[in-house]
């Protein structure tokens, strides 16, 4: 039952993508709007999927990427929820991105921009940040980051406290040791999604290296200290390097 009305939604999905209109001429996909303006797509880049092909590629995506999520998720804990529920943000004013969550009743969700299922070239793309989003809830990387972020607010406080700050000061301190304590594993924490994401890709019949090659169409964060993301060619150099182990075995 539960299997049916997942494709009826990913049915109804496919529906409402090839009756959804992106920027650009009536019917085709254009490059969506990226988070740095002036981002080029870079030399060579492949052109944009026809709309009702893109709808397709993704629903297939999930069809074959979640099982294989799924059953990764169960390996590593018996206790968590590996019922992945992925959804579209339909506003093609966002940017190109997808994220996880957890639902009020400790769901893992995985939210697709419908920019991104646009900016995505191929299939390979797709699974690979499929891949990659259901790893930060196979690692556990929300709840980390959560356990971090209380941790250097906590912290924060304190030193504001016994530094003499009023009220204000202790809460803007908080704010800043929260933002810290996100930080701290952030980059850690992607590039652990993007190896086991490469994983999930490769045992879904997907060639997570092709599908890496979405990050050359990305503004590139570099390696700042403040940067909550890896640079891209840090992480296409992760992926290769899973790949070819993978291979070798």
């Amino acid at each position: 039952m539960m299997a049916t009305a997942r494709m009826i939604g990913r049915l109804a999905l496919l529906v409402a993508l090839a009756g959804c209109d992106l920027p650009g001429r009536p019917g085709t996909l254009t490059k969506a709007p990226s988070p740095k303006a002036g981002t080029a797509l870079g030399v060579g880049a492949p052109a944009p999927l026809p709309l009702e092909q893109a709808a397709r590629n993704f629903v297939d995506v999930i069809a074959r990427v979640e099982p294989v999520a799924e059953a990764a998720c169960r390996r590593q804990s018996a206790q968590q929820n590996c019922d992945f529920l992925i959804g579209v943000e339909m506003d093609p004013a966002q940017p190109p991105n997808a994220y996880q969550t957890l639902s009020d009743t400790g769901r893992p969700q995985i939210i697709f921009t419908i920019s991104l299922i646009a900016e995505a070239r191929n299939s390979d793309e797709l699974a690979f940040v499929l891949g990659h989003e259901a790893s930060h809830h196979i690692l556990g990387h929300l709840e980390s980051s959560q356990q971090e972020a209380l941790n250097g607010a906590i912290l924060g406080g304190i030193l504001a406290t016994f530094g003499g700050a009023d009220a204000g000061g202790v809460a803007r301190a908080q704010q800043i040791g929260a933002q810290f304590g996100a930080l701290r594993f952030s980059k850690d924490h992607e590039l652990q999604a993007d190896q086991m994401g490469t994983v999930l890709a490769y045992r879904a019949g997907y060639d997570p290296v092709l599908g890496a090659q979405f990050f050359n169409r990305l503004p590139d964060p570099g390696n700042g200290f403040l940067n909550s993301h890896p640079g891209n060619a840090e992480r296409q150099r992760v992926v290769a390097q899973t790949y070819a182990a993978m291979s070798r075995e």
